[in-house]
Protein backbone atom coordinates (compact mmCIF):
# COMPACT_ATOMS: atom_id res chain seq x y z
CA UNK A 1 0.00 0.00 0.00
CA UNK A 2 1.52 3.23 -0.89
CA UNK A 3 1.42 6.02 1.41
CA UNK A 4 -1.05 8.01 -0.32
CA UNK A 5 -3.50 5.61 0.38
CA UNK A 6 -2.23 4.16 3.81
CA UNK A 7 -5.05 4.46 6.24
CA UNK A 8 -4.63 4.36 10.35
CA UNK A 9 -5.48 1.17 11.76
CA UNK A 10 -8.21 3.31 14.19
CA UNK A 11 -9.57 6.36 13.63
CA UNK A 12 -8.91 8.89 15.34
CA UNK A 13 -11.01 11.69 16.29
CA UNK A 14 -10.97 15.47 17.71
CA UNK A 15 -13.75 16.56 20.38
CA UNK A 16 -14.06 19.79 18.46
CA UNK A 17 -17.27 22.82 19.62
CA UNK A 18 -18.40 23.48 16.79
CA UNK A 19 -18.20 20.21 14.12
CA UNK A 20 -18.19 17.86 17.12
CA UNK A 21 -15.93 15.34 15.84
CA UNK A 22 -12.91 15.83 13.55
CA UNK A 23 -12.14 12.76 11.61
CA UNK A 24 -8.74 11.92 10.56
CA UNK A 25 -8.64 8.42 8.97
CA UNK A 26 -5.23 9.20 6.48
CA UNK A 27 -2.38 8.57 7.70
CA UNK A 28 -0.64 11.48 6.06
CA UNK A 29 -3.04 14.01 7.23
CA UNK A 30 -2.27 12.45 10.88
CA UNK A 31 1.69 12.96 10.50
CA UNK A 32 1.16 16.45 9.25
CA UNK A 33 -0.92 17.35 12.49
CA UNK A 34 1.93 16.32 14.15
CA UNK A 35 4.72 17.90 12.65
CA UNK A 36 5.96 20.64 14.60
CA UNK A 37 4.82 23.42 12.35
CA UNK A 38 1.52 22.43 12.47
CA UNK A 39 2.02 22.45 16.55
CA UNK A 40 3.09 25.63 15.86
CA UNK A 41 -0.32 27.21 15.70
CA UNK A 42 -1.20 25.96 18.79
CA UNK A 43 0.57 28.90 19.92
CA UNK A 44 -1.01 31.41 17.49
CA UNK A 45 -4.43 33.00 18.47
CA UNK A 46 -7.18 32.71 15.64
CA UNK A 47 -8.43 36.15 16.20
CA UNK A 48 -5.47 37.78 17.40
CA UNK A 49 -6.41 41.22 19.25
CA UNK A 50 -9.90 40.45 20.09
CA UNK A 51 -9.59 38.21 23.18
CA UNK A 52 -9.09 41.73 24.66
CA UNK A 53 -12.96 42.80 24.21
CA UNK A 54 -14.24 39.32 24.06
CA UNK A 55 -12.69 37.28 26.62
CA UNK A 56 -13.68 34.00 25.16
CA UNK A 57 -11.70 34.48 22.17
CA UNK A 58 -8.64 32.42 22.84
CA UNK A 59 -8.82 29.69 20.14
CA UNK A 60 -5.78 29.59 17.61
CA UNK A 61 -5.11 28.77 14.29
CA UNK A 62 -4.71 25.12 14.92
CA UNK A 63 -8.63 24.88 15.92
CA UNK A 64 -9.71 26.82 13.13
CA UNK A 65 -7.69 24.91 10.62
CA UNK A 66 -8.94 21.21 11.96
CA UNK A 67 -12.38 22.50 11.15
CA UNK A 68 -11.62 23.82 8.23
CA UNK A 69 -10.01 20.27 7.33
CA UNK A 70 -13.41 18.96 8.28
CA UNK A 71 -15.70 20.79 6.24
CA UNK A 72 -13.47 19.60 3.43
CA UNK A 73 -13.44 15.81 4.22
CA UNK A 74 -17.46 15.85 4.24
CA UNK A 75 -17.80 17.70 0.81
CA UNK A 76 -15.12 15.31 -0.58
CA UNK A 77 -16.28 12.15 1.28
CA UNK A 78 -19.98 12.87 1.96
CA UNK A 79 -21.47 15.36 -0.90
CA UNK A 80 -18.76 15.21 -4.34
CA UNK A 81 -17.57 11.35 -3.90
CA UNK A 82 -18.66 9.12 -6.70
CA UNK A 83 -19.78 11.86 -8.57
CA UNK A 84 -18.35 12.23 -12.67
CA UNK A 85 -17.98 15.66 -11.88
CA UNK A 86 -15.83 15.23 -9.20
CA UNK A 87 -11.90 13.75 -9.45
CA UNK A 88 -11.42 11.26 -6.62
CA UNK A 89 -7.65 11.37 -7.09
CA UNK A 90 -7.76 14.88 -6.19
CA UNK A 91 -9.31 14.52 -2.72
CA UNK A 92 -5.93 14.10 -0.35
CA UNK A 93 -4.46 17.33 -1.63
CA UNK A 94 -7.57 19.34 -1.31
CA UNK A 95 -7.34 17.53 2.25
CA UNK A 96 -3.93 18.95 3.04
CA UNK A 97 -4.40 22.41 1.56
CA UNK A 98 -7.58 22.60 4.21
CA UNK A 99 -5.67 21.43 7.13
CA UNK A 100 -2.20 23.69 5.77
CA UNK A 101 -3.63 26.63 4.53
CA UNK A 102 -2.85 28.71 7.71
CA UNK A 103 0.17 27.49 8.29
CA UNK A 104 2.35 30.57 8.10
CA UNK A 105 0.13 33.22 10.03
CA UNK A 106 2.69 34.87 12.95
CA UNK A 107 2.15 35.95 16.22
CA UNK A 108 -1.52 38.47 16.56
CA UNK A 109 -1.66 37.36 11.93
CA UNK A 110 -2.06 40.94 10.28
CA UNK A 111 -0.76 43.28 12.46
CA UNK A 112 2.89 41.55 12.49
CA UNK A 113 2.95 41.54 9.00
CA UNK A 114 1.70 44.89 8.69
CA UNK A 115 4.73 46.29 10.40
CA UNK A 116 7.47 44.06 8.67
CA UNK A 117 6.00 43.96 5.42
CA UNK A 118 4.91 40.41 5.26
CA UNK A 119 2.60 37.89 3.69
CA UNK A 120 1.31 34.83 5.63
CA UNK A 121 0.43 32.96 2.38
CA UNK A 122 3.80 33.61 1.36
CA UNK A 123 5.11 31.90 4.40
CA UNK A 124 2.33 28.72 4.23
CA UNK A 125 4.18 28.05 0.54
CA UNK A 126 7.65 28.54 1.85
CA UNK A 127 6.96 25.89 5.33
CA UNK A 128 5.40 23.64 2.49
CA UNK A 129 8.14 23.69 0.51
CA UNK A 130 11.14 24.50 2.47
CA UNK A 131 13.30 22.29 4.51
CA UNK A 132 10.85 21.50 7.12
CA UNK A 133 9.08 18.62 8.94
CA UNK A 134 5.70 19.12 6.86
CA UNK A 135 7.47 19.13 3.80
CA UNK A 136 9.44 15.99 4.52
CA UNK A 137 5.45 14.25 5.24
CA UNK A 138 3.96 15.46 2.10
CA UNK A 139 7.07 14.55 -0.07
CA UNK A 140 6.50 10.91 1.28
CA UNK A 141 2.99 10.63 -1.22
CA UNK A 142 5.38 12.04 -4.70
CA UNK A 143 8.10 13.96 -5.42
CA UNK A 144 5.68 16.89 -6.37
CA UNK A 145 2.83 16.65 -3.89
CA UNK A 146 4.50 19.76 -1.63
CA UNK A 147 4.36 22.03 -4.81
CA UNK A 148 0.49 20.97 -4.98
CA UNK A 149 -0.32 21.35 -1.68
CA UNK A 150 1.38 24.81 -2.18
CA UNK A 151 -0.28 25.84 -5.49
CA UNK A 152 -3.91 25.01 -4.33
CA UNK A 153 -2.75 27.62 -1.47
CA UNK A 154 -1.70 29.46 -3.86
CA UNK A 155 -4.51 29.55 -5.87
CA UNK A 156 -2.57 28.30 -9.69
CA UNK A 157 -3.60 24.65 -8.94
CA UNK A 158 -5.27 24.00 -12.41
CA UNK A 159 -8.32 22.33 -10.70
CA UNK A 160 -10.25 25.56 -10.09
CA UNK A 161 -12.65 23.68 -8.37
CA UNK A 162 -9.82 22.23 -5.52
CA UNK A 163 -9.05 25.86 -4.94
CA UNK A 164 -12.61 26.99 -4.91
CA UNK A 165 -13.00 25.17 -1.49
CA UNK A 166 -10.39 26.59 0.03
CA UNK A 167 -10.50 29.94 -1.63
CA UNK A 168 -13.82 31.53 -2.91
CA UNK A 169 -16.52 33.47 -1.94
CA UNK A 170 -18.25 30.74 -0.18
CA UNK A 171 -15.13 28.15 0.95
CA UNK A 172 -14.45 25.94 3.92
CA UNK A 173 -12.22 29.05 5.57
CA UNK A 174 -15.02 31.16 6.06
CA UNK A 175 -17.93 28.62 7.19
CA UNK A 176 -15.41 27.12 9.50
CA UNK A 177 -13.98 30.79 10.91
CA UNK A 178 -17.29 32.44 10.65
CA UNK A 179 -18.84 29.54 13.40
CA UNK A 180 -15.84 29.37 15.28
CA UNK A 181 -15.64 32.81 15.90
CA UNK A 182 -18.87 33.32 16.53
CA UNK A 183 -18.82 30.61 19.27
CA UNK A 184 -15.83 31.50 21.45
CA UNK A 185 -16.77 35.24 20.95
CA UNK A 186 -20.28 34.33 22.60
CA UNK A 187 -22.28 36.05 19.96
CA UNK A 188 -25.11 34.67 17.57
CA UNK A 189 -24.21 36.67 14.22
CA UNK A 190 -21.83 34.44 12.99
CA UNK A 191 -24.39 30.92 12.81
CA UNK A 192 -26.05 29.80 9.66
CA UNK A 193 -27.15 26.69 8.25
CA UNK A 194 -24.04 24.75 7.26
CA UNK A 195 -25.58 21.69 6.72
CA UNK A 196 -27.63 22.78 4.30
CA UNK A 197 -24.84 24.63 2.70
CA UNK A 198 -22.91 21.16 2.10
CA UNK A 199 -25.77 19.00 1.40
CA UNK A 200 -26.87 21.50 -2.11
CA UNK A 201 -22.74 22.27 -3.00
CA UNK A 202 -22.45 20.23 -6.13
CA UNK A 203 -18.88 20.08 -8.37
CA UNK A 204 -19.67 20.99 -11.93
CA UNK A 205 -16.63 21.86 -14.37
CA UNK A 206 -14.14 24.49 -13.04
CA UNK A 207 -16.30 25.37 -10.08
CA UNK A 208 -18.66 24.61 -7.07
CA UNK A 209 -22.05 25.54 -7.26
CA UNK A 210 -25.24 25.25 -4.86
CA UNK A 211 -28.59 23.64 -5.76
CA UNK A 212 -30.88 26.85 -5.70
CA UNK A 213 -33.23 25.35 -3.32
CA UNK A 214 -30.51 25.87 -0.70
CA UNK A 215 -30.11 29.90 -1.78
CA UNK A 216 -31.90 30.93 1.50
CA UNK A 217 -29.34 29.74 3.50
CA UNK A 218 -26.44 30.99 1.15
CA UNK A 219 -28.26 34.24 1.72
CA UNK A 220 -27.96 33.75 5.95
CA UNK A 221 -24.48 32.91 4.84
CA UNK A 222 -23.61 35.86 3.73
CA UNK A 223 -25.55 38.26 6.22
CA UNK A 224 -24.03 36.52 8.95
CA UNK A 225 -20.34 36.98 7.45
CA UNK A 226 -21.76 40.95 6.94
CA UNK A 227 -22.51 40.77 11.08
CA UNK A 228 -19.67 38.88 11.93
CA UNK A 229 -17.03 41.76 10.07
CA UNK A 230 -18.56 44.72 11.67
CA UNK A 231 -19.42 43.62 15.40
CA UNK A 232 -16.17 41.55 15.79
CA UNK A 233 -13.61 41.93 13.44
CA UNK A 234 -13.63 45.41 13.22
CA UNK A 235 -14.68 46.33 16.46
CA UNK A 236 -13.17 49.36 17.70
CA UNK A 237 -11.69 48.14 20.72
CA UNK A 238 -10.22 45.45 19.31
CA UNK A 239 -8.61 48.00 16.72
CA UNK A 240 -7.32 49.71 19.61
CA UNK A 241 -5.51 47.18 20.97
CA UNK A 242 -4.38 46.28 17.79
CA UNK A 243 -2.87 49.66 16.69
CA UNK A 244 -0.99 49.47 19.78
CA UNK A 245 0.61 46.39 19.34
CA UNK A 246 1.90 48.25 15.80
CA UNK A 247 3.18 50.75 17.27
CA UNK A 248 4.97 48.85 19.66
CA UNK A 249 6.88 46.89 17.21
CA UNK A 250 7.66 50.00 15.55
CA UNK A 251 8.89 51.69 18.33
CA UNK A 252 11.24 48.30 18.90
CA UNK A 253 12.32 48.40 15.43
CA UNK A 254 12.80 52.34 15.39
CA UNK A 255 15.14 52.35 18.89
CA UNK A 256 17.36 48.98 17.49
CA UNK A 257 18.12 51.19 14.35
CA UNK A 258 18.89 53.83 16.52
CA UNK A 259 21.29 51.76 18.16
CA UNK A 260 19.45 51.88 21.47
CA UNK A 261 20.41 49.63 24.24
CA UNK A 262 17.95 47.61 25.30
CA UNK A 263 17.71 46.05 28.55
CA UNK A 264 16.40 43.31 27.25
CA UNK A 265 18.11 42.60 23.54
CA UNK A 266 15.38 41.86 20.75
CA UNK A 267 17.18 39.17 19.47
CA UNK A 268 14.35 37.08 17.96
CA UNK A 269 13.38 39.94 16.40
CA UNK A 270 16.93 41.52 14.49
CA UNK A 271 16.27 39.59 11.29
CA UNK A 272 12.53 41.32 11.14
CA UNK A 273 14.28 44.92 11.66
CA UNK A 274 17.22 44.37 9.33
CA UNK A 275 14.74 42.44 6.61
CA UNK A 276 17.53 39.73 6.89
CA UNK A 277 15.30 36.64 8.83
CA UNK A 278 15.21 33.21 7.67
CA UNK A 279 12.26 30.76 7.78
CA UNK A 280 13.51 29.20 11.19
CA UNK A 281 13.66 32.55 12.31
CA UNK A 282 10.19 33.58 11.59
CA UNK A 283 8.67 30.05 12.87
CA UNK A 284 10.65 30.73 16.28
CA UNK A 285 8.08 33.68 16.66
CA UNK A 286 4.93 32.75 18.60
CA UNK A 287 2.94 34.69 20.59
CA UNK A 288 3.84 33.91 23.72
CA UNK A 289 7.79 34.96 22.66
CA UNK A 290 5.82 38.65 21.70
CA UNK A 291 4.25 39.05 24.96
CA UNK A 292 7.27 37.88 27.00
CA UNK A 293 9.23 40.55 25.34
CA UNK A 294 6.45 43.04 25.90
CA UNK A 295 6.45 42.33 29.25
CA UNK A 296 10.04 42.90 30.26
CA UNK A 297 10.03 46.18 27.46
CA UNK A 298 7.47 47.54 30.10
CA UNK A 299 10.92 48.20 31.98
CA UNK A 300 13.20 49.71 29.39
CA UNK A 301 14.26 53.22 30.29
CA UNK A 302 12.68 54.20 26.83
CA UNK A 303 9.18 55.85 28.07
CA UNK A 304 7.26 55.07 24.85
CA UNK A 305 8.69 51.86 24.58
CA UNK A 306 7.66 50.99 28.12
CA UNK A 307 4.73 52.87 28.30
CA UNK A 308 3.10 51.56 24.87
CA UNK A 309 4.50 47.57 26.26
CA UNK A 310 2.40 48.23 29.40
CA UNK A 311 -0.42 49.41 27.86
CA UNK A 312 -0.82 46.24 25.50
CA UNK A 313 0.11 44.02 28.42
CA UNK A 314 -2.55 45.34 31.20
CA UNK A 315 -5.23 46.59 28.36
CA UNK A 316 -4.94 50.45 28.74
CA UNK A 317 -6.18 50.78 25.49
CA UNK A 318 -6.72 54.25 23.19
CA UNK A 319 -10.06 56.32 23.39
CA UNK A 320 -11.11 56.74 19.28
CA UNK A 321 -13.61 59.09 17.77
CA UNK A 322 -15.22 58.52 14.23
CA UNK A 323 -12.84 60.67 11.24
CA UNK A 324 -12.53 61.06 7.97
CA UNK A 325 -8.94 62.22 7.69
CA UNK A 326 -9.77 62.97 3.63
CA UNK A 327 -12.33 65.40 5.31
CA UNK A 328 -10.51 66.46 8.32
CA UNK A 329 -6.96 66.44 6.97
CA UNK A 330 -6.20 69.93 8.25
CA UNK A 331 -7.97 68.95 11.61
CA UNK A 332 -5.02 66.26 11.93
CA UNK A 333 -2.25 68.21 11.12
CA UNK A 334 -3.57 70.83 13.68
CA UNK A 335 -3.76 67.86 16.55
CA UNK A 336 -0.63 66.52 15.62
CA UNK A 337 1.35 70.00 16.23
CA UNK A 338 -0.62 69.96 19.59
CA UNK A 339 0.16 67.19 20.55
CA UNK A 340 4.17 67.61 19.75
CA UNK A 341 3.75 71.35 22.00
CA UNK A 342 2.45 69.07 24.55
CA UNK A 343 5.24 66.80 24.62
CA UNK A 344 3.21 63.82 23.43
CA UNK A 345 5.04 62.20 20.59
CA UNK A 346 2.14 61.50 17.29
CA UNK A 347 3.85 58.76 15.42
CA UNK A 348 2.89 57.03 18.16
CA UNK A 349 -0.33 58.42 20.07
CA UNK A 350 -1.88 59.81 17.21
CA UNK A 351 -3.25 56.99 15.06
CA UNK A 352 -5.96 56.69 12.01
CA UNK A 353 -6.93 53.77 11.44
CA UNK A 354 -9.20 52.04 8.61
CA UNK A 355 -11.56 48.99 8.31
CA UNK A 356 -13.65 48.18 5.14
CA UNK A 357 -14.95 44.66 3.56
CA UNK A 358 -17.05 44.22 0.76
CA UNK A 359 -19.87 41.55 1.65
CA UNK A 360 -20.09 39.80 -1.86
CA UNK A 361 -18.92 40.80 -4.91
CA UNK A 362 -20.24 39.89 -8.77
CA UNK A 363 -17.51 38.91 -11.54
CA UNK A 364 -15.28 41.91 -12.23
CA UNK A 365 -12.85 39.89 -14.87
CA UNK A 366 -9.00 41.72 -14.98
CA UNK A 367 -9.55 43.73 -12.00
CA UNK A 368 -7.48 43.72 -8.90
CA UNK A 369 -8.34 40.72 -6.49
CA UNK A 370 -11.33 39.70 -8.76
CA UNK A 371 -13.83 37.20 -6.92
CA UNK A 372 -15.25 34.66 -8.34
CA UNK A 373 -19.05 34.78 -7.58
CA UNK A 374 -21.29 32.54 -6.16
CA UNK A 375 -23.27 30.83 -8.72
CA UNK A 376 -26.84 28.81 -8.19
CA UNK A 377 -27.51 25.63 -10.07
CA UNK A 378 -31.47 25.93 -11.51
CA UNK A 379 -33.21 22.74 -11.84
CA UNK A 380 -33.02 23.07 -15.71
CA UNK A 381 -29.52 22.73 -15.13
CA UNK A 382 -28.93 26.90 -16.04
CA UNK A 383 -26.22 27.54 -13.75
CA UNK A 384 -26.93 31.59 -12.27
CA UNK A 385 -24.87 34.01 -10.47
CA UNK A 386 -26.26 34.60 -6.75
CA UNK A 387 -27.37 38.34 -7.14
CA UNK A 388 -28.97 37.99 -9.85
CA UNK A 389 -31.18 35.74 -7.89
CA UNK A 390 -31.34 36.88 -4.53
CA UNK A 391 -32.66 40.29 -3.71
CA UNK A 392 -31.12 40.64 -0.09
CA UNK A 393 -27.31 39.51 -2.08
CA UNK A 394 -28.28 41.67 -4.97
CA UNK A 395 -28.61 44.40 -2.41
CA UNK A 396 -25.78 44.81 -0.78
CA UNK A 397 -23.04 43.50 -4.62
CA UNK A 398 -20.52 45.18 -5.04
CA UNK A 399 -20.94 47.80 -2.04
CA UNK A 400 -18.21 48.43 -0.07
CA UNK A 401 -18.34 49.87 3.65
CA UNK A 402 -15.64 51.43 5.52
CA UNK A 403 -15.35 52.41 8.90
CA UNK A 404 -12.41 55.80 9.72
CA UNK A 405 -11.40 55.84 13.62
CA UNK A 406 -8.66 58.35 15.39
CA UNK A 407 -7.32 56.42 18.57
CA UNK A 408 -5.52 58.65 20.89
CA UNK A 409 -4.97 58.20 25.04
CA UNK A 410 -7.35 59.69 26.65
CA UNK A 411 -5.39 59.10 29.97
CA UNK A 412 -2.41 61.52 28.97
CA UNK A 413 -4.69 64.07 27.82
CA UNK A 414 -6.84 64.13 31.08
CA UNK A 415 -4.05 63.43 33.88
CA UNK A 416 -3.31 66.45 35.61
CA UNK A 417 -0.11 67.87 35.39
CA UNK A 418 2.21 69.81 33.07
CA UNK A 419 0.61 71.92 30.27
CA UNK A 420 -2.81 71.14 31.12
CA UNK A 421 -4.84 74.34 29.61
CA UNK A 422 -3.07 72.57 25.85
CA UNK A 423 -4.35 68.66 26.96
CA UNK A 424 -7.44 70.38 27.40
CA UNK A 425 -7.72 72.28 23.89
CA UNK A 426 -6.44 68.83 22.31
CA UNK A 427 -9.43 66.87 23.74
CA UNK A 428 -11.96 69.81 22.66
CA UNK A 429 -10.41 69.29 19.42
CA UNK A 430 -11.53 65.45 19.93
CA UNK A 431 -15.05 65.56 21.08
Amino acid sequence: MSYATQKLAEEKVFKDPVHRYIHVRDQVIWDVIGAKEFQRLRRIKQLGTTYLVFHGAEHSRFNHSLGVYEIVRRIVDDSFSGRPEWDDSERLVVLCAALLHDLGHGPFSHAFENVFGLDHEYFTQQIILGDTDVNKILKRVSEDFPQRVADVIGKTYPNKQVVSLISSQIDADRMDYLQRDAYFTGVSYGHFDMERILRVMRPREDQVVIKSSGMHAVEDYIMSRYQMYWQVYFHPVSRSAEVILTKVLHRAKALSKMGYDFKQQPTHFRGFFDGTYTLNEYLALDEGVLLTYFQLWMSEDDPILSDLSDRFVNRKLFQYIEFDLAKDYMKMKELELLFKKAGIDPEYYLVFDSSSDLPYDFYRPGEEGERIPIHLLKPNGEIRELSRESDIVEAISGKRRTDHKLYFPEDILTKDGKKKALKKQILDLLT
